[in-house]
């Protein structure tokens, strides 16, 4: 399997092509990024490439919409 980089140019640009991603998948498998997250945390779902790339997609979002908040926090 060849590993893809993406790379963005700024941490805005990444949560927005994150969330279209997640958006996609989640109208493909009829159900929101959290329960996925969940349902896969927990085993119940396979370890499909899509489900682990949704997984990756979905804690990646998490991580930079933190880091996101967190500056904005910082500067108010």
């Amino acid at each position: 399997m060849k590993k893809h980089r993406d790379e963005y140019d700024s941490p805005l640009d990444a949560l927005i092509t994150l969330a279209k991603r997640l958006s996609l998948n989640e109208n493909r498998y009829h159900m929101s990024s959290e329960d996925f997250f969940d349902r896969y945390s927990k085993g119940q779902l396979e370890d499909s490439i899509d489900f682990i790339e949704w997984s990756n997609d979905y804690q990646h979002y998490l991580t930079v919409k933190f880091d996101i908040e967190r500056h904005l926090q910082n500067v108010a």
